[in-house]
């Protein structure tokens, strides 16, 4: 199995590779990319001698035995995946979406981790992987837990989200009012970058997970309840009343070497779970008043409104994470830019690209009335 991993030096991209030094010989990684960290790239390149590296310093020299691409534009060219037989996506944000549409397009197979390409264009990469008779296999615990559970479709009738609820769930209101990014980011079960862990903390991330499942399974009937524990990834909910559901230790390595193989069980070196060391697992029904960016799932029934959304929400994070805005002006500043841009279709990356401008320009317009 020939291997491409986008965003190699992110937290997905590195625990792939992690992955991929447990499969021996089942694996030949063949291209690296990532946006600005070349040292760590550099090292990558050294252990797993891909043929193709990807970063957007213009000032790198390649390797020997290595073609260096020093643009990142590069990715959106299906051609660069013609010697991998499974392409990883694990780019963040909406810069996601074109690499996505183009391995889709290509000879490569798709996991993928990158979850606002599916919000903001899921009409657009669902009808692109039909036309290219692609499968998208997810990698997100959640997404891969339902995809492992998915039994006779035609009688599901329910998917349930697990949520940790973040490093925020016993916040009360007036806590969270004050809540600074440097707490937000000391998650109580997972470690991952900084922006997923914020939107964690504010259930973004839960909300984008329910309007990515849509488009991924075709179910509208999606579910989230607050699971502490991160043992139970998702259930899958059957019209005689029964439920499937998948459970593991929480740790990303499993749902990335189930991707890899094709759904094929080898032995990952997670740690085994024992339920009754763990005694109990308890669930319980979000808190929309405490955490409005859940609700905003109900409001993105259009890929234009999840580009939006998107977009607002991955400018509000770094202004938090810089202390500019408080924990409440993340959903504020969504709900704005949501009720300021008009609906419509989405028909290409570079239409998601003008919107993702248009829409942090707005928000910056936006934060200066909250600053009066």
């Amino acid at each position: 199995m020939k291997i491409g991993i986008l965003g190699s030096t992110g937290s997905i991209g590195r625990q792939t590779l992690d992955v991929i030094r447990g499969l021996g010989d089942r694996v030949q990684v063949t291209l690296l990319a990532c946006a600005t960290n070349h040292t760590l790239l550099w090292q990558q390149v050294a252990e797993f001698c891909p043929r193709i590296a990807v970063c957007a310093n213009h000032d790198l020299a390649a390797p020997k035995g290595v073609k260096l691409y020093c643009d990142l534009n590069a990715l959106q060219d299906p051609s660069i995946y013609n010697d991998c037989d499974l392409v990883v996506n694990g780019i963040g944000g909406l810069a996601g979406l074109a690499p996505t549409l183009a391995v889709l397009k290509s000879r490569a197979e798709l996991a993928t981790a990158n979850k606002e390409s599916i919000v903001s264009a899921g009409a657009l990469v669902m009808s692109t992987a039909k036309k290219e008779g692609k499968t998208i296999i997810p990698i997100d615990s959640e997404h891969s837990a339902v995809w492992q559970c998915l039994e006779d479709k035609d009688n599901i009738e329910k998917i349930v989200l697990t949520a940790s609820g973040g490093a925020f769930r016993d916040y009360t209101p007036e806590q969270l009012t004050s809540a600074r990014a440097a707490d937000a980011l000391k998650h109580p079960t997972w470690v991952m970058g900084q922006k997923v862990t914020i939107d964690s903390a504010t259930l973004f991330n839960k909300c984008m997970e329910v309007v990515e499942a849509r488009n991924l399974f075709g179910i509208n009937d999606i579910e989230v309840v607050i699971h502490r524990q991160s043992i139970v990834h998702a259930l899958v909910g059957y019209r005689d009343g029964s439920f499937k559901a998948s459970l593991s230790m929480p740790d990303m390595r499993l749902p990335i070497q189930y991707a890899l193989m094709a759904g094929k069980r080898l032995p990952t070196g997670i740690k085994e779970l024992d339920l009754a060391a763990i005694g109990s697992l308890s669930f319980q029904k979000p808190d929309l008043v405490r955490f409005p960016c859940l609700a905003f799932a109900q409001e993105l029934v259009s890929d234009y409104k999840g580009a939006v959304a998107c977009a607002a929400d991955e400018l509000a994070v770094q202004l938090y994470l810089k202390d500019q805005i408080g924990f409440y002006d993340i959903p504020k500043l969504v709900s704005e830019a949501l009720s300021h841009f008009s609906d419509g279709g989405i028909t290409s990356s570079e239409q998601v690209s003008g919107i993702d401008k248009e829409v942090k320009e707005y928000t910056l317009k936006c934060l200066k009335k909250l600053r009066r």
